[in-house]
């Protein structure tokens, strides 16, 4: 008797299989992560708001005062972890500025000191002079490259312990030198050095270290995104990353960013007054709070202000007294008659009239949706008042009717 059989090799079905699965668990997180993310925008718009007012009522130089700074801090650091969940979950597109590579380091430093075990030693050096360490980038994806580069270190040192050392230097690379790094410039870089005195990387595993979803981790450890999103942060900013290790001797992770020459925009983003009017605003927010919050911080700053905690109402006042207001302020995101139905019934009583959505998504409304349908501006949630006051002042004095 004989039998006869077939043998397919299905390695490679089982991988798209286990991707795809890693793939739609990413986006299963990322959506609940973006909802819980949202809430916590709006919670932290009214804790933001009320400080600020908080502060100009106590005498500057006040332990008060310095006690009430002390929350702004908190709740500004809490702003922008908000924007590395809504990063992760793919709905903030993030804003390029200039940024100093060094504070970022710090901040993330700080938090990565506080979370690693006693038995992993943070060795930090900056060897970039004070005002040359600025590149144009996005401040919460940088967040995410250190953060992610020193807890591949700490995960590397997690049994025996070990030495991170954190570098900052300044280097220059050549015609000759970007050869060795695929699609960047001769020019100026900053160079961002992680190490760590862990296990090491083997040859085999070094060349596919950056692939999206390789990891040596054991299941629950890592989803084997780490890397992967750093190369991609990096790559997107114009810039490199590089790796090398020895087996049993640890690792080490270079990134390189083009450094920004020009500090005069970083300056007048620091010095630059907080601007006021007299102009009367229509403001909408579903949430209460910060509708009240947001009246009383346009209200200091000299505007007249009505504010409606329903966009159907909203429009109600501004049908009956369409020449009343010379701006109107909305979230996008409410029930019954969103921020773009508003702004668009709004536009077709009073074509001109200006108009500023704001939202927690940045990815609540396109900038084509916004051409489309004649806003003005988009902001950000939480609006801290400096950003608030400059936007709406640009806004009205470029469209005096």
């Amino acid at each position: 008797m004989a039998y006869r059989g077939i043998i397919r090799d299905i390695t490679d079905r089982k991988t798209l299989e286990q991707r795809l699965f890693q793939a739609q668990k990413m986006e299963a997180i990322g959506t609940l992560a973006g909802g819980i993310a949202h809430d916590f925008n709006n919670i932290l718009g009214v804790i933001l708001g009320y400080t600020e007012l908080l502060m100009d009522d106590l005498p500057e130089g006040s332990q008060e005062h310095l006690n009430t700074r002390q929350i702004l801090t908190a709740a500004e650091r809490a702003k922008e972890l908000v924007k590395q969940i809504l990063a992760f979950s793919r709905q903030s597109k993030g804003e390029r500025k200039p940024v100093k590579l060094s504070t970022v380091i710090n901040e993330a430093l700080r938090l990565l000191r506080s979370t690693l075990p006693s038995t992993i030693e943070i060795r930090q050096d900056i060897r970039v002079d004070p005002g040359a360490d600025v590149v144009l980038a996005d401040v919460t994806r940088l967040h995410q490259v250190m953060m992610n580069l020193g807890a591949n270190a700490a995960h590397a040192m997690q049994k025996n312990g070990g030495i991170m050392d954190v570098i900052l230097d300044e280097v220059y690379l050549d015609a000759g030198d970007v050869v060795d790094h695929k699609e960047i410039k001769p020019g100026p870089y900053l160079r961002l050095t992680v190490s760590d005195t862990g296990h090491g990387i083997s040859p085999e595993v070094m060349e596919r270290i950056f692939d999206p979803f390789f990891t040596t981790k054991t299941p629950g450890e890592g989803t084997g995104m780490g890397l992967a999103v750093i190369h991609g942060i990096v790559k997107d900013h114009d810039g490199d990353i590089t790796a090398y290790s020895r087996p049993g001797k640890g690792s080490s992770f270079h990134v390189y960013l083009p450094r920004l020459e020009e500090e005069a925009e970083l300056k007048t983003t620091l010095t630059e007054e907080i601007p006021g009017g007299s102009e009367r605003i229509l403001l909408v927010d579903d949430e209460s709070a910060l509708t009240q919050v947001g009246k009383q911080i346009l209200e200091r700053l000299g505007y007249e202000v009505e504010g409606k905690s329903n966009s159907l109402e909203a429009l109600e006042v501004f049908r009956n007294e369409p020449d009343r207001f010379h701006l109107i302020i909305s979230d996008v995101t409410m029930p019954q008659m969103t921020g773009i139905q508003l702004a668009i019934e709004a536009k077709r009583i009073r074509p001109r009239v200006p108009f500023i959505l704001c939202s927690g998504f940045s990815t609540a409304i396109t900038k084509e949706e916004i051409k489309s349908i004649g806003v003005n501006d988009f902001v950000m949630k939480p609006i801290i008042k400096g950003e608030l006051a400059r936007v709406v002042r640009r806004v009205l004095d470029e469209n005096k009717e």
